[in-house]
């Protein structure tokens, strides 16, 4: 299913740069952003994890690199992988204040989990595994190529978008003329689009990621208690994020833009918790 939607995804954003190109340059411009579209899927596949930690401002984290910060969270990450059959992923952490996490790469074997300072300064042990076995959940359901490559074309789009605002204005076709309205419409409509992809990819895997996380820690415990806590200070603490990438935390970060507050990328942590409490109460994970 992740696969199918992945090339779901890069269809998706590849018309979006067709439809963008012939707005803003008639037949030469579709062209072009067919050109764009090819390139772009080829780069957001190979290279959209390197992307999503540079855009994070993230750093390498290993026995030798940031080792207070290792030997906290990389015997967690080891056990976790263990029960859960995956390899372990490399390690980051972002200095942000914000608490937040996210998982990101290729496929299993090409991942990556990334964890704020502030999440470590604010979060038990007990919590911390709970947000580490939600990423390595979305690594394990496989959401995490899909998600890297919704946050690598969805800030190229916007970026384009941009661009025509300043140097566009029209395009100009031997038998139409100008048609400066298409192309004011890609300018407004494009980025809203790419929001608006990202935001259906998002929601439900959210749900899958938590319950595989209660699964594998052997309790929602852990997991229910950091949602709430990056519920509360996510709202207090402005996150140095780009709009493009926020569907890749393990919450909504709060950026202080506008407009990146009206697009959801996330169901309510509310509701996340009640399903967590349903698993715990129904007994499934006994």
């Amino acid at each position: 299913m992740n696969a199918i939607k992945t090339t779901l995804l890069l269809g998706l954003m590849s018309g979006l740069f067709i439809v963008g190109g012939n707005a803003l340059g008639g037949q030469s411009g579709m062209t072009m952003g067919l050109v764009l579209a090819v390139g772009m899927n080829f780069f957001s596949y190979f290279f959209s994890e390197k992307m999503a930690l540079a855009s994070s401002g993230a750093i390498r984290v290993s026995d030798s690199q940031n080792s207070e910060v290792y030997w906290r969270i990389a015997p967690m990450v080891k056990r976790l992988c263990e029960r859960m059959e995956l390899p372990e992923p490399k390690l980051w952490v972002i200095p942000e204040d914000a608490p937040n996490a996210f998982a990101t790469g290729r496929n299993p074997s090409h991942s990556s989990v990334a964890v704020t300072m502030g999440l470590l300064k604010l979060m038990n042990d007990e919590e911390i595994e709970g947000v580490i076995a939600h990423e390595l959940g979305h690594i394990k359901n496989r959401d995490i190529l899909i998600s890297s490559i919704a946050a690598t074309m969805g800030a190229a789009i916007t970026y384009l978008a941009h661009f025509a605002m300043f140097f566009g204005g029209g395009r100009r076709d031997d038998d139409e003329g100008t048609n400066p309205f298409a192309a004011i419409a890609m300018m407004l409509l494009a980025p809203i689009a790419a929001a608006m992809i990202q935001m259906a990819i998002s929601r439900t895997r959210e749900y899958s990621a938590d319950a595989a996380a209660a699964k594998y820690t052997g309790s929602p415990r852990g997991l229910m208690s950091a949602l709430q806590k990056l519920e509360g200070w996510s709202k207090r603490i402005p996150m140095d994020a780009s709009p493009a990438m926020s569907h890749m935390y393990i919450i909504k970060p709060f950026t202080g833009q506008s407009m990146a507050r009206l697009f959801s990328t996330h169901p309510a942590t509310e509701e996340r918790i009640a399903r967590l409490k349903q698993l715990r109460d129904s007994g499934a994970l006994a």
